[in-house]
């Protein structure tokens, strides 16, 4: 396997802020496994969760390139109905890529889930579920119904605090799932004045919302109404959604921007767009100046960029100041995640 085949399938380690409780939890973590009934869109992630275990913690997802984050298998859950978060990685991701986030907002007393989106992350690469991209939502509602309806962790999960955060590709979803409509006329006519842009590159390339059935199938409301509030991690996409759409969404929606601009992902037509085109009361949005689209990934080791370098150089650019700047940037994004979540 080459770094390029595992470059977004990582971690981190991240620091502890402000707490839902008087003290820090433990870091349980189960395998999620949701079969697909009606296809082949079979779906794998994790959930984190508080414990009262002490004992067998191991380090989990890391390798030379990714530092790792400290869980304890199948340890029984702590007691107590607890707020659920729901994840949603980026382009070619996986489940693993906010783990950092999922361990702190576990410590602080969520559970956190994450999945692999089937056709966009780092493992499974299907052309046709690629495509499907309003199926990415719809992997989120499926996950939430299987939490809720069939896991062993139901019974704890608080219905009125369920979360969502979303990164790049991931954050698109989030928005989808906010009550944001695609808007494949938009989409064509932005696309065709600025044919270089990043996101109509990918979105042509996938072939999304090119056949009428698709088009009808990606406009639709897949917006799920039990996630109660949202943050979105430096998106891609804004310029495909309805713009009337956005300005009826009313739950609480985080907004966080990246500056510095090393992925091609414009703010003024992105973050900046989305914040300005959501309705103010609901809408925080924050722009962190050292801050870059990468930042959201775990945190790298000490001698990731020159294995990348010498591996994959391609790849490099996910771990520039990726080290303890990042592990900064993860302390002020967690505590604003729960500082936003926590008031709901």
């Amino acid at each position: 396997m080459t770094f390029r085949n595992s470059i977004f399938a990582l971690l981190s380690l991240a620091l502890s802020t402000t707490s839902l409780s008087a003290q820090d939890n433990q870091v349980g973590v189960a395998d999620l496994q949701i079969s697909d009934p009606e296809g082949d869109r079979h779906i794998q992630g994790y959930l984190w969760y508080p414990t009262d275990q002490t004992d067998g913690q191991i380090d989990a997802h890391g390798n030379a390139v990714w530092e790792a984050i400290s869980v304890i298998h199948n340890a029984p859950p702590a007691a107590g109905k607890r707020p659920l978060v729901l994840l949603s990685h980026g382009m070619f991701g996986n489940a693993r890529n906010q783990a950092w986030l999922a361990q702190d907002l576990t410590q602080k007393g969520y559970i956190v889930a994450a999945i692999d989106h089937p056709g966009t992350s780092t493992f499974q690469r299907d052309p046709d579920h690629r495509r499907q991209l309003w199926q990415r939502p719809n992997d989120i509602t499926r996950t939430i119904d299987h939490i809720l309806e069939t896991s062993d962790f139901g019974a704890q999960i608080d219905q009125n605090r369920i979360f969502m955060g979303g990164h790049s590709l991931g954050g698109f979803t989030a928005v989808l799932l906010s009550g944001g409509r695609f808007d494949p006329a938009q989409r064509d006519s932005f696309c065709a004045a600025h044919p270089g842009e990043l996101v109509c590159g990918i979105f042509d390339r996938w072939q999304v919302a090119k056949s009428p059935e698709d088009r009808d199938l990606m406009s639709q409301d897949w917006s799920d109404h039990r996630i109660k509030a949202f943050a979105i991690f430096d998106l891609g996409g804004t310029q495909t959604f309805s713009t009337a759409s956005l300005a009826k969404v009313t739950r609480p929606m985080l907004v966080i921007g990246a500056p510095l601009d090393i992925s091609g992902l414009d703010l003024d037509i992105e973050s900046r767009a989305l914040a300005a085109a959501l309705p103010k009361p609901t809408t925080r949005y924050l722009e962190p100046a050292t801050l870059s689209h990468f930042d959201f990934l775990g945190v790298c080791t000490a001698q990731a960029l020159e294995i990348l370098k010498e591996e994959e150089p391609d790849d490099e650019i996910v771990c520039r100041q990726g080290t303890e700047e990042r592990r900064q940037d993860h302390t002020e994004i967690s505590a604003e995640v729960d500082r936003f979540f926590s008031r709901l």
